[in-house]
């Protein structure tokens, strides 16, 4: 799927979990730029990137021409 046509949106409680999970913007950039995506349900997916001591993963939800990112979690 080509998500070069959606516009990004990270809800709050995204934001506030990457935070404190040690999750800089600029590694969330990249996770949705450059990572993996992964099918993740029917409709929705998750953007992987591995990092030096951790994996991010950004789970969305598809609405319309958006992709809002709900959660970002880590994974050692």
């Amino acid at each position: 799927m080509d998500f070069s046509k959606f516009e990004f949106e990270i809800k709050r409680h995204a934001f506030i979990r990457a935070m404190q999970r040690g999750v800089t913007p600029d590694m969330i950039e990249a996770t949705l730029k450059g990572g993996r995506v992964v099918r993740h349900g029917k409709n929705n997916y998750k953007f992987c990137r591995e990092y030096e001591e951790f994996t991010v993963v950004c789970v969305d939800r598809i609405q319309g021409e958006r992709i809002i990112i709900v959660t970002i979690e880590v994974r050692k």
